[in-house]
């Protein structure tokens, strides 16, 4: 390379270094999420409620925090409300969930149903993946969750959908914000209302532990809220079908870290059907990005950036 075009190529390869790093950081918090909240129900006292209502408040107070020190204004909107009720549905769901699901089957479930919903979003706008990768994929969530002796509860696994689905239209919403910091921070905030009428709603069922604040507090500030903040800033660097996509590795650094940590087990059918839903999502990615070359060499609108 001369050095009259040293500067431009090393500036691309090192803007591509920083997404990839960033996004790996973004997709090791939200395991780390699956984690403390499966130990939290694994190993201490508090309940599902208690822990959303904490993962909510701590989130809310670290984003303010951000947003001030950047300067940032809360703007409040429709946008903004539906976001604040997604999250609260997304943090809920993943709360009570996770009380009978095991870490990784429980990132599994979530991250597929969120892909789902953004792989239904990117077909309506005109990207374009593999339909044989995404049958792939469910296929080997339908056989993930096929009755047997290793499979997670129904009910769990219903709930870890529903919260997989919010969290999907989260991720999409917070892809049109102009500030995603000061957007993110405002949706925590509004959730909060919503976290204490759910305590209140379940006043007769609280219970805390020392530990399990800990792990609430840190589900909300480090890997909820910071984490949010990095994946917004990598979301709108992407098209939604590989944003879908891309967080489907979530689901393997959690079920390494629920055997390393929370010594879980995976069985070998579990194993097998993980696999195949991600190979089908690695199809589905490759796919993804071969269709948006073709529509940018051929002239049409990139996606927003």
């Amino acid at each position: 390379m001369d050095a009259k075009n040293g500067a431009p190529g090393g500036g691309a390869a090192n803007g591509l270094m920083l997404v990839v790093a960033m996004t790996s950081l973004a997709m090791v918090a939200f395991a780390a999420n699956s984690l403390l909240t499966r130990a939290a129900f694994q190993t201490t006292a508090i309940d599902a409620t208690s822990f959303t209502a904490i993962r909510v408040i701590s989130g809310a107070l670290t984003l303010l925090v951000i947003a001030m020190l950047q300067g940032a204004k809360l703007k409040s909107s429709r946008t903004g409300w539906w976001s604040a009720v997604l999250l609260f549905t997304y943090v809920a769901a993943f709360s009570f969930a996770y009380r009978d699901i095991s870490t990784g089957a429980g990132a599994l479930v979530l991250f597929a149903s969120a892909q789902l919903l953004m792989i239904s979003y990117g077909y309506c706008k005109g990207e374009r993946t593999s339909l044989l990768g995404v049958l792939i994929a469910l296929g080997g969530i339908a056989a993930f969750l096929a009755p047997s002796a290793s499979a997670p509860s129904l009910s769990a696994a219903a709930l870890m959908a529903m919260a997989g689905f919010a969290w999907g239209g989260f991720s999409l919403l917070g892809r049109a914000s102009d500030s995603p910091i000061s957007n993110t921070a405002a949706s925590f905030l509004w959730a909060v209302p919503l976290a204490l009428i759910l305590m209140l709603v379940q006043r007769e069922h609280l219970s805390v532990d020392t530990w399990g604040i800990t792990f609430a507090v840190l589900s909300g500030s480090l890997a909820s809220a910071i984490g949010y903040a990095i994946w917004y800033w990598v979301r709108v660097r992407m098209t939604a079908i590989s944003a879908g996509a891309v967080q489907l590795s979530v689901p393997v650094l959690s079920a390494v870290l629920g055997v390393l940590i929370l010594s879980e087990e995976i069985s070998w059918a579990g194993g097998i059907s993980a696999l195949i839903t991600l190979g089908g999502v690695a199809w589905v990615t490759l796919t993804a990005k071969a269709g948006q070359q073709g529509r940018t060499t051929a002239g049409a609108e990139e996606p927003s950036r």
